[in-house]
């Protein structure tokens, strides 16, 4: 997908009062060094980070003004990070009641199930997984335990499992390790386990949305692909068919542009009786979010 530069689109100060509440589902903390050495690699590989902010600020700016609850994810790059990384999630949950935070595990490394089971003890609350940077298919056997531990805590768990955004930089070929099809293999397999895939399943938007109509256990996020950055028409086919099962998220703070815009643009496109369940209701129900 193409995509643009740097946008130096007006931001606002804070969201329309009259959105329902919002709940941003997809935004990233990472300790210093980990966030700085992304936006390294984005600098250099994908596209300008508009909004280079350390986790205490990208709280700060969220939550001041007027997103109610923020979902925080991570991953790890390679085995050995895990431990430490939800280890420094849950003290961020620890400390900010509107942050749910998510752990991270590298797929196939040693003792991945125990990994996930600590993390939930700790209060982390699913599991983020990103097969382009950690270098997985969806269907593969290394990630058994970590589905297993999801389905048996009834936790859920969003994974990065759309070809898209793609890199030459990345370890593999995206749309070699990604598809559709893959991802309802996992689908079959775990029955229980609530998947999210984030970015509307870019680029397969009709095929993500077709999948969402047979399972009620699959969710969608909005991340980045309606916020006309790529070259690609608004992809609607999920939120016109299964709008109950698309919630909203923005990659806060590893974007080009303004931190509103996608949120301005769904509100123009969204029907309004869908609209309080995608910036919101959704991300409660599949987060269980006042549950726990």
């Amino acid at each position: 997908m193409f995509q643009r530069g740097a946008l130096e689109d007006e931001e606002g100060l804070a969201l329309p009062k009259a959105l329902p509440p919002v709940v941003d589902a997809h935004v990233h903390l990472f300790p210093d060094r980990l966030f700085e050495a992304i936006w390294r690699w984005f600098d250099q590989h994908g596209w300008p980070i508009r909004y280079k902010l350390q986790s205490p600020a990208v709280i700060e700016h969220l939550l001041s003004r007027g997103v109610e609850h923020i979902v925080a994810l991570h991953y790890s790059h390679k085995p050995g990070m895990a431990r430490a990384l939800n280890s420094y999630m849950a003290d961020i949950v620890a400390q900010h009641p509107q942050v749910t935070g998510l752990a991270t595990v590298y797929p196939g490394e040693a003792e991945s199930e125990l990994i996930v089971k600590e993390a939930f003890e700790a209060g982390l609350s699913g599991v983020k997984l990103h097969c382009h940077v950690q270098s997985f298919a969806p269907d593969s056997e290394a990630l058994h335990p970590v589905y297993a531990a999801c389905v048996e805590a009834d936790r859920p768990l969003i994974m990065h499992a759309g070809r898209e955004p793609s890199s030459p930089a990345y370890p593999e070929d995206t749309y070699a390790l990604c598809a559709v099809e893959r991802v309802e293999a996992v689908l079959k397999a775990y029955p229980t386990l609530r998947l999210c895939v984030p970015h509307l399943g870019a680029d397969e938007f009709e095929g993500y949305a077709r999948l969402l109509e047979r399972y009620d256990t699959l969710w969608l996020d909005t991340t980045m692909s309606g916020a006309d950055y790529f070259d690609i028409p608004y992809p609607m086919q999920a939120i016109e068919r299964r709008p109950e099962r698309v919630i909203y998220g923005t990659d806060f703070p590893n974007i080009p542009y303004a931190w509103d815009r996608e949120i301005k643009a769904l509100a123009r496109r969204t029907k309004e009786d869908a609209l309080e369940g995608i910036l919101g209701g959704n991300a409660r129900a599949f987060y269980g979010l006042g549950e726990r």
